[in-house]
């Protein structure tokens, strides 16, 4: 027996093209559904940008022969059971309802069976989470919830649909960017089940790892959201300089707010909250996220237990240099982009630079100096990475850096 769905009222805008295709598939006799990414969006009030349509009760050479009519149709993926529509400008996929069977290792060993029958409480056990498994009803203006997507969404939980979640390991990656993009927490069965799939992460290719990071640094509302999402999932120290820093002593006269990953945190929720980052360009946020999530790497190598100012503390000396290679090497261990490698490393080497200020200031000749190790990056670049160190001590803010 099907499950019946909970249903709210949504009135969610779609472009005209759409609204044409789905006409033309529902007189051919489909039962349309918007499902995914569009849907969550505007019932959190963003304004939905791709459109995927799951069509029932259709093949695909009718759903392909009817969407030709409308503009270029391409059934693109036969194995995927996916035609893709171009008209006014736009792309839209259409998929029909299709099983999933785990057949090789890695997130690409799936075998794919459509089926056009299939009940809609069935087909959202392949999505990966509740939030990512509404439907909407374009007909009576509804949100169609089988498995209480809205209700994370409002509660701020990140929860798998179903056990079929563990048959592919991005799925953990992508909580993670989903957590920083909505502000979410894993549910504890969720984390859980990430845990117990710690051991399929070398079976993805590096390239599918860095789209997942990328997206947390350049769409997240709040980084450290996806950084304590990755923590939790048991993933984190398959990224072992950040792992590093997890209970990694500082002086709590400067660092009150705990060791160097919970400072790290601090940190990127002061670059979001402090400065401008929200607003700034997708590229320029990617960067500034991963300066200031990788400037204290150098902290593992250098922290120790030593005589300073009278007394015995924990000093970090040199780990602005330390943390330079180690930002290369967790950057490149994913294949980062070269020239956004080639920018966080002098932006994480120099943040300390305000240490360094005489008593009559910086000479001209000192900033140009500092301007020329800068490059490809920016003193503007910096000034975000140092403002975001300074404010990552609640309670203290000072003018001056010292750890």
């Amino acid at each position: 027996m099907n499950p019946e769905p909970n249903r709210y009222p949504l009135r969610l805008r779609l472009p005209n093209a759409l609204e044409r295709a789905l006409a033309a598939l529902q007189e051919k006799g489909g039962v349309c559904r918007i499902v995914g990414g569009s849907v969550r969006d505007a019932l959190i009030g963003l304004e939905p940008k791709d459109f995927d349509v799951e069509v029932y009760g259709l093949d695909l050479e009718t759903i392909s022969e009817t969407l030709s009519k409308l503009g270029r149709a391409d059934l693109v993926g036969k194995a995927f059971a996916v035609v893709k529509l171009w008209a006014d400008k736009q792309e839209f996929d259409f998929s029909i309802p299709r099983r999933e069977s785990k057949k090789g290792s890695g997130h690409r060993g799936f075998e794919i069976k459509p089926d056009a029958r299939m009940p809609e409480s069935e087909a959202l056990l392949r999505r990966d989470f509740t939030i990512n498994a509404l439907l909407y009803d374009h007909s009576a203006r509804e949100v169609l919830d089988y498995y209480g997507g809205k209700k994370d969404l409002d509660q701020g939980i990140l929860r798998h649909v179903s056990p079929a979640f563990r048959e592919d390991p991005l799925r953990v990656l992508r909580g993670m960017q989903f957590a920083g993009r909505f502000k979410l927490e894993f549910d504890a069965e969720t984390a859980e089940l990430c845990r117990s799939i710690r051991r399929e992460f070398h079976d993805l290719p590096a390239e599918r790892i860095w789209g997942e990071w990328e997206k947390w640094s350049s769409r997240s509302t709040s980084l450290a959201h996806g950084m304590r999402a990755l923590q939790r999932s048991g993933w984190l120290p398959h990224f072992p300089e950040l792992n590093a820093l997890v209970g990694l002593p500082q002086d709590p006269e400067w660092h009150p707010e705990g060791d160097v990953w919970t400072h790290t945190l601090c940190c990127l929720d002061a670059l979001a909250r402090d400065t401008d980052w929200p607003v700034l360009p997708a590229p320029q946020r990617s960067l500034l996220a991963f300066s200031v999530l990788c400037h204290d790497l150098g902290k593992a190598r250098c922290t120790r237990w030593a005589e300073k100012r009278g007394s015995k503390r924990w000093i970090s000396p040199g780990h602005d240099t330390e943390s330079v290679w180690l930002s290369e090497q967790f950057l490149g261990s994913m294949r980062a982009p070269h020239a956004l490698v080639a920018k966080v490393m002098p932006l994480v080497g120099n943040h300390h630079f305000l240490n360094t200020v005489p008593e009559q200031g910086h000479s001209d000749a000192s900033l140009r100096r500092l301007s020329k190790r800068l490059q490809p990056a920016t003193t503007e670049e910096l000034i975000y990475v140092m403002t975001s160190d300074h404010h990552g001590r609640p309670p203290l803010i000072s003018e001056r850096q010292d750890a």
